[in-house]
């Protein structure tokens, strides 16, 4: 090869080498670019993040459920001659027509009992010895009334709390200046209601702080559990009676080397469940605790409330004490009102709570003031029932489980059912 050759090749490499750099340079450039783009990517406004619950909660629950849909409740399948309700795409159809419907969107239902299990869940801890019930009490509300939103009609407290204690089987929620507190071997049942829309969820639980009385309390559970089995559409009230009698009467209490059979208590009952009518209005319905020859049925779309009391006593409960629940008589005839004190009253009883039950802290909480005598006055009238507390045998032990339940068309929903029962 001369000199000239190697010459031209050398210029040839050193081209070569130009281009291969230029290319370099380029691809350097695209690299770059390409990586500048994908910072700019990253540099989205960051997600939001999600929100934590408080202890004890009292963030609203819209904070954590935006697109407005709660968690179902527990499905359960229909049984026997039922059970081809949940495969028939009619029943699915219609299904979907009540879900979509706003008059009966079971999230309203749903909202209602996610707030329950929520504020329930954490009473079961905070609930103590000690305590006065007018805490108890409060602490619950706070809650119910912070994650349901409370506002007005739309949304808020379904009923007073119920803090009965021992022989007191129900109705009992403390009065203002109420100094009782809660005893280590006391039996407290906590009833707790909340409504969104009217739409009311109610569900209640008993808690000991000694074993004495576990047994009372687990046959009232089951007992519940088994009124929950045998509901649904079709289901006659008088054999679901029989069949919750049944498994409460299996059960009994040793106290002091004394047994005790566990009796339901007659006098009280389930109930179904309306719009802002807590039990059913005057065509409600009745779950009883013992065998009758009631033929009624449930109904596709009923909602009702089965709640079952247990007792040591003689099971069998009397009006007792001084009343605390008050609520508007549906049924009552208008009657005229002479009295300025009791017309300013059931003013305020109408903007404030409607047809739901309140109680007196309620009314001091809305602002009334020295209103027992319009109060008094209301209910000799016809206007208001008093609902006074239910008291067994003195020395007995009483215990009380409930959930509510929805009767869809092609499944049963246990709406307020949670982990803890």
């Amino acid at each position: 090869m001369n000199q000239a050759t190697e010459h031209e090749d050398s210029r040839e490499e050193h081209k070569l080498d130009e281009v291969d750099e230029a290319e370099s340079d380029t691809g350097d450039k695209v690299d770059a670019s390409a990586s500048g783009a994908a910072k700019k990517k990253k540099k989205k406004k960051p997600k939001k993040k999600k929100p934590v619950q408080t202890d004890p909660p009292r963030i609203g629950l819209s904070k954590f459920f935006p697109n407005g849909k709660y968690p179902e409740g527990e499905i359960v399948e229909y049984k026997d001659d039922n059970n081809w309700r949940t495969t028939s795409e009619e029943k699915r159809h219609l299904d979907r027509v009540m879900y979509e419907d706003p008059e009966t969107t079971y999230e309203n239902i749903r909202k209602g009992a996610e707030v329950h299990r929520l504020v329930r869940q954490n009473a079961r801890k905070f609930i103590r010895p000690g305590m006065t019930m007018t805490e108890i009490a409060n602490h619950i509300e706070d809650g119910v009334r912070a994650l349901v939103e409370e506002n007005g009609f739309e949304a808020g407290i379904g009923f007073p709390t119920g803090l009965s204690i021992n022989e007191c089987a129900a109705h009992y929620t403390p009065n203002p200046g109420d100094t009782r507190v809660l005893q280590k071997g006391d039996v407290l049942k906590v009833d707790i209601g909340v409504h969104v829309k009217g739409r009311i969820t109610d569900s209640a639980f008993t808690l000991n702080f000694e074993p004495t009385y576990d047994n009372l309390l687990e046959a009232v559970k089951a007992a519940t559990n088994t009124g929950i089995r045998e509901s649904g559409i079709d289901a006659r009230l008088g054999e679901i009676a029989a069949a919750i009698q049944e498994t409460m009467e299996s059960y009994e209490v040793e106290v002091d080397g004394k047994v005790y059979p566990v009796k339901p208590i007659s006098n009280l009952s389930g109930h179904s469940i309306k719009p802002y009518m807590i039990h059913g209005g005057p065509q409600g319905k009745s779950v009883c605790l013992v065998k009758n020859d009631d033929q009624t049925k449930m109904e596709e779309g009923e909602y009702f409330a089965i709640e079952t009391f247990g007792s040591t006593g003689r099971g069998y409960t009397v009006d007792g004490r001084e009343t605390s629940h008050y609520m508007r008589d549906v049924t009552a005839s208008q009657v005229p009102l002479r009295l300025t004190s009791a017309q300013s009253l059931l003013k305020l009883i109408n903007q404030n709570f409607g047809t739901l039950p309140f109680c007196r802290r309620y009314l001091e909480r809305a602002g009334a003031k020295d209103y027992l005598f319009a109060l008094n006055h209301l209910v000799s009238k016809g206007i208001l029932q008093d609902v006074p507390p239910l008291f067994d045998l003195p020395g007995s032990m009483t215990a009380q489980f409930e959930h509510t339940i929805l009767l869809r068309p092609n499944v049963k929903e246990v709406v307020s059912r949670g982990d803890d029962y």
